[in-house]
């Protein structure tokens, strides 16, 4: 029988052990660091703009990944405005489909919002520079694109939105 003896395999575990260590202490490292981007990129584009709401428990979610509506948008042509920004619209669930996703309006969001928001995934190589180039891009594309809507000042001159009755065709 040849293969490590019995220090051999003991010296494995205890590396091993090791290892889960340093593991665990940099997933604690990573996890505070994605979540002080997360917080930074939400509450820059918070404070930037008006109708925007951050989907989803304000704290009991991944620290990575955040999802944003952005009223008076269309979630597709927000993408197609951000192109060289790496995101998704909706959820995951049903990024491939036109529906308003049903984990967003499990959520709570409405139809109209669930349609205009946005998936952003950071990772271990996103940047604090990286997070506030895409709040800034995403802050300018919304503008432009509400600045096309006949919708968006519609609120502006005191009518609800919500109360709108739509013709049926």
């Amino acid at each position: 029988h040849h293969g490590l003896g019995l220090t051999g395999r003991t010296l494995g575990i205890v590396g091993l052990g090791k290892a889960c260590e340093l593991c665990m202490a940099e997933m604690d490292e990573q996890h505070e660091r994605l979540l002080a981007l997360r917080t930074r990129l939400e509450n820059t584009l918070e404070s930037s703009m008006d109708v925007v709401q951050v989907n989803g428990h304000r704290d009991k979610r991944l620290p990575n990944i955040t999802n944003i509506s952005f009223g008076f948008v269309e979630g597709e042509s927000l993408m197609m405005a951000l192109k060289e920004i790496a995101m998704s619209s909706g959820s995951a669930c049903t990024s491939a489909s036109l529906e308003p996703s049903y984990v967003l309006k499990a959520l709570g969001v409405g139809d109209d919002l669930a349609h205009s928001s946005l998936r952003i995934s950071m990772g271990r190589w996103t940047t604090r520079e990286q997070i506030d180039y895409a709040g800034e891009k995403i802050i300018e594309a919304v503008h432009k694109l509400r600045a096309l809507s006949p919708l968006y000042d519609l609120p502006n001159e005191g009518i609800a939105i919500t109360k709108i009755e739509w013709a049926a065709h």
